[in-house]
């Protein structure tokens, strides 16, 4: 079965507080993540699905979206964007965008999660089972975090649970859904409506057939500094799949116009992006450097990101922190431990210290 006769929406209207300071200038489905704006790995994972025409449910900054993709045709795409004014929820975000809906079947995506799934097998479940609603749902080590969705012999979900400490189920909703088009025809267009808990819920005591389409892909939710890296580090490496990204995976991705002095070390999925430089004998592990970013010589960059322009000085220290852009961070400073610099912000040479260390 072909995703010929199903649209894609991708709801892309957060305002990604978590991720401060990046978002205060981009939204969150914008930032470069190896190598490319994270929405483009989505985009090229529906195309590859057969599914051709793509509606954009945008808010925060709306206009970047439409200035970077356009009409979609670079992707083979055909897509379309329809601007939420006031916060409606997951729920009214897909109703939203209900007169731009061609298709029969609709596949719904959360803007921000990374995954490997076979979105092809999991269209091949909805008609198979003739759903009303198919969810992706994928098998986690520690369920505990997220909401858990039973589903009993057959694939039918039983039920939709809060987080909680003794989940039933290893089962969690993976942000991935596809609606028979009557069904969001359905959803209340006046308030806001979440689907996790109103629409599903109240389609289970309405009897209808709601199933799971259940795998062990790989999956991350990128909404967090540490998700966001390690996602990023997982499709430079090849641990995550991307149509988007060509060619061999490894230890860095370097894109032509960056510098990396001799002696620079450069491992763990790291990222230099389009002008960044990297001095002589700086480290960077798990790295992520927007274009311009700087580096300089002797420093040590450790699951870090770097935004656009951003200064590292020589002999610093920045591990598991977010820089802003155009920040600027003074030799020898050490920067730990979820650590946020806001853009245009210098700190002085020695000014920052977690450690008596000289």
């Amino acid at each position: 079965m072909t995703g010929s006769a199903t649209d894609a929406v991708v709801l892309v209207g957060g305002k990604g507080t978590r991720l401060r300071p990046l978002t205060l200038s981009a939204p969150k489905p914008m930032l470069p993540t190896a190598g490319l704006p994270f929405l483009t790995h989505l985009l090229a994972r529906v195309k590859a699905a057969g599914i051709d025409h793509v509606v954009l449910g945008t808010s925060f900054k709306a206009e970047v979206f439409e200035e970077h993709f356009g009409d979609g045709s670079s992707l083979g795409l055909e897509l379309e964007y329809v601007t939420e004014t006031d916060p409606m929820g997951t729920g009214g975000g897909i109703r939203n965008v209900l007169p731009r809906l061609r298709a029969d079947n609709v596949m719904v995506f959360n803007g921000d999660v990374l995954g490997g799934t076979d979105l092809r097998a999991v269209l091949d479940t909805h008609h198979s089972t003739e759903a009303d609603v198919t969810l992706h749902l994928v098998r986690v080590g520690d369920p505990r975090a997220f909401g858990c969705v039973p589903t009993d012999a057959d694939g039918r979900v039983t039920a939709f649970l809060e987080k909680t400490e003794d989940p039933p189920t290893d089962q969690i909703n993976a942000g991935c859904y596809v609606f028979k088009r009557e069904i969001i025809e359905s959803i209340p267009s006046d308030r806001p409506v979440s689907v996790e808990r109103e629409v599903f819920p109240n389609l289970l005591s309405e009897g209808k057939r709601v199933y799971g389409h259940v795998d062990t892909a790989y999956w991350r939710d990128m909404g967090t500094p540490e998700d966001f890296v390690r996602g990023s580090a997982d499709l430079v490496r090849g641990i995550a799949p991307s149509p988007a990204l060509e060619g061999a995976r490894g230890e860095s991705l370097v894109h032509p116009g960056a510098g990396v002095a001799p002696g620079a070390v450069l491992v763990g999925g790291t990222v230099v992006g389009r002008g960044a430089e990297v001095g002589a004998g700086a480290r960077l592990d798990g790295a992520i450097l927007f274009d311009g970013a700087r580096v300089e010589a002797g420093a040590v960059v450790e699951r870090s990101i770097l935004g656009f322009g951003a200064r590292i000085g020589p002999r610093a220290l920045v591990r598991d922190a977010v820089i802003g852009d155009g920040a600027n961070i003074g030799a020898r400073c050490e920067l730990l431990r979820g650590a946020r610099v806001w853009p245009g912000v210098t700190l002085p040479d020695g000014g920052v210290r977690f450690s008596s260390d000289v």
